[in-house]
Parts: structure tokens; C-alpha cells; sequence
């Protein structure tokens, strides 16, 4: 297997704001000739990024967007898989069209992009496929269980995803960030009503999110991580980026009963 190195051509999903930003410009920093995506960018290019138009859940506008860049460079060597956004609001009064929405974009977007440069990398033996999942597709969050049953699924998809395509040269890992300093916490949908049976506790639960994600990581740290898995010719199945209590917490998930980890889990969300 290959590592990747300045020159290479680089997709990045969910480029134009938080982590996937983040990512592609530092990438294009470092050298990478990198494209990045997003449903409406602003402009044309930013950071030394090439921004496209790109719906993660069209089909037709995944498959152009990847002829687009393989008109103008020949090839697509590495794919971040970052393009998502949370919902919150108990398993009871979330809308199915919304909890299938958010498996649409997290899940399907995730997948239509792998399928879409699987073919490419295929013929070239070699290529690097890199899916944002998050730790709460590690551990179940309150109030969050259709990001988390989202981002559970990504976690099997790499696992599978990585069996099958060693034969061809490829490379894949899912990264399972924490909370990071982005847009994220504002741009995320809420269900519920005021007279919800479940209004009181979940804001309480959502207040502890959202203070520790406007509290969290640099997304620095998330781009400094994908340039080395990009450079590195093997790759573990999952690495884990945040703040150190959180990555304590999920190995604490592994070693403690379930029941004696669900009840620490409750006692820091409030619920």
C-alpha cells in the first residue's frame, strides 16, 4: 500500500465550514492538491482549496462532482468523508422524516462518496479513504440517538469496507472526533415542543453538550491527524481525536459493566 504526499489529489466533503474546512485547508497547505465540497459554496476556491458544488444526497450531483475532478486532474488518490450535520430530540417525538434524514446525509452521503471513487482507486491500486464518525458513534448520547445510530453505522461500514478493498491497494480508517469548536453546535436541528414530557430534561442534557463543544478541541488537531493518516501506508481501524476525558470515557466503555457505564453516562448528560 501507498502513502500519499504533497502533489496527490484530495476530496473533501463538507469543506466550506468546522472540521472538513479545516482539513482541506490544511491539506492544501501542506501541498495536497485538494477539492473540496459542499451543497452551496461561497466561492470558487478558499485556502488554496477548489470548492464544488455537491449534494450528498444526489446521486447525479455525487457522480459529477467526482467527473469533475477527474476531467481536471486524471485521478482522485484520497477521499475525506466528512459532510454531515446532528439532530436532537428524544426517540419518541423526532419526525421518521427527519431521523431519515440525518441517516441520509450521514450515513448514505458517506456511502454514495465511497462509491463513487472505489471504482477509481480500484484501477489504480492504491487510494486512502478517511470517514468522519464521531465518539458517539462509540457510545450512545441522550437526546442524540439518531446522530449516534448514524454514526454507529459508519463504524460498521469501515470495518467491512476495509476487508474488501485491501486486495486493491486501499487504505481505510474511521476517525471518531469529540467535541470540537465548530458551527456545528448552532447549526444543529431540534424536535420537541415546550409541553414535551421530555423538554425539561433533554435542554438540561442538550446545555451540557453544547458547553462542552463550545469549549472543545481546536479543529486543528482533527486536520493535523488526517494529513498523517494520509502519509501513512497502513492504518488502524479507528482513531479517536478530542479532548482526553472523552477519549478516557470510551475506553472506560470497554472495560466497565454496561449498566455501571450508562449510569456515569447519565450522570454527566442530566438525564
Amino acid at each position: 500500500m501507498k502513502a500519499l504526499n504533497a502533489g496527490d489529489v484530495i476530496l473533501v466533503t463538507g469543506a466550506t465550514s468546522g472540521l472538513g474546512k479545516a482539513c482541506a485547508e490544511r491539506l492544501a497547505s501542506r501541498g495536497f492538491r485538494v477539492y473540496g465540497t459542499g451543497r452551496k459554496p461561497a466561492a470558487s476556491a478558499a485556502g488554496g482549496v477548489t470548492l464544488l458544488a455537491m449534494d450528498v444526497t444526489d446521486d447525479a450531483s455525487v457522480a459529477g462532482a467526482v467527473r469533475e475532478i477527474l476531467a481536471r486532474e486524471g485521478r482522485i488518490d484520497g477521499v475525506v468523508c466528512n459532510a454531515g450535520y446532528g439532530i436532537a430530540g428524544s426517540v419518541e417525538e423526532t419526525p421518521l422524516s427527519e431521523a431519515k434524514s440525518q441517516f441520509e446525509v450521514n450515513f448514505f452521503g458517506t456511502l454514495r462518496t465511497v462509491r463513487a471513487v472505489l471504482p477509481v482507486m480500484r484501477a489504480a491500486g492504491n487510494g486512502c479513504i478517511l470517514v468522519v464518525g464521531s465518539m458517539a458513534g462509540l457510545a450512545g448520547v441522550p437526546y442524540q440517538s439518531h446522530y449516534s445510530a448514524a454514526k454507529f453505522a459508519l463504524e460498521g461500514l469501515v470495518e467491512s469496507l476495509r476487508m474488501e478493498t485491501r486486495a486493491f491497494g486501499i487504505r481505510c480508517a474511521v476517525l471518531e472526533p469529540g467535541d470540537h469548536r465548530t458551527g456545528f453546535t448552532d447549526a444543529r436541528k431540534k424536535s420537541g415542543h415546550p409541553g414535551s414530557p421530555y423538554a425539561a430534561v433533554m435542554e438540561r442534557s442538550l446545555g451540557v453538550m453544547e458547553k462542552e463543544e463550545r469549549n472543545g478541541a481546536d479543529p486543528g488537531g482533527m486536520a493535523r491527524l488526517v494529513e498523517k493518516l494520509l502519509r501513512k501506508k497502513r492504518l488502524r481501524v479507528r482513531y479517536m481525536v478530542g479532548p482526553g476525558f472523552q477519549k478516557l470515557a470510551m475506553i472506560l466503555k470497554r472495560l466497565l459493566p454496561s449498566r455501571a457505564y450508562e449510569w456515569i453516562m447519565s450522570l454527566y448528560y442530566r438525564v
